[in-house]
């Protein structure tokens, strides 16, 4: 008879604890598209202050910032996404007590980061 209250609670903190972890998830996916949001809005402002400073009227230069800036927006909405519907594949599991640990997104989380974290390296050596 103990077991059968302590399974509902049991499920309910379950529950809670994947309600967490999803928006924890999206509070990275937001600090993700922010600092992509960052790198795009800085690289705009580089080039503002290299035009004021050098008074010229174009300047070409090869910059990388706005596609890496939006490829980090892009890899923060992905993330959300991912969330999701990791949040949603959880929720069912727990109802049905069959959760298993394999989680995607903390792959495709991993990856992601560290192909834009090169792409920053390679960028950051290409204009020194």
């Amino acid at each position: 008879m103990n077991i059968m209250n302590n399974q509902p609670q049991k499920k309910t903190s379950d529950h809670l604890a994947n309600e967490r972890t999803f928006l924890a998830w999206i509070r990275t996916s937001i600090g993700i598209m922010g600092f992509g949001f960052v790198v795009v809005k800085f690289s705009l402002f580089v080039k503002q202050v290299s035009l004021i400073l050098h008074n010229q009227q174009h300047t070409i230069q090869k910059g990388y910032s706005a596609a890496i800036g939006v490829t980090l927006v892009a890899l923060g909405a992905m993330t959300a996404l991912f969330a999701y519907l990791n949040y949603k594949k959880v929720e069912k599991e727990i109802d049905k007590d069959t959760y298993g640990s394999s989680n995607p997104l903390i792959v495709f989380a991993t990856f992601g980061l560290i192909l834009v974290s090169a792409l920053l390296i390679w960028y950051l050596i290409d204009s020194i």
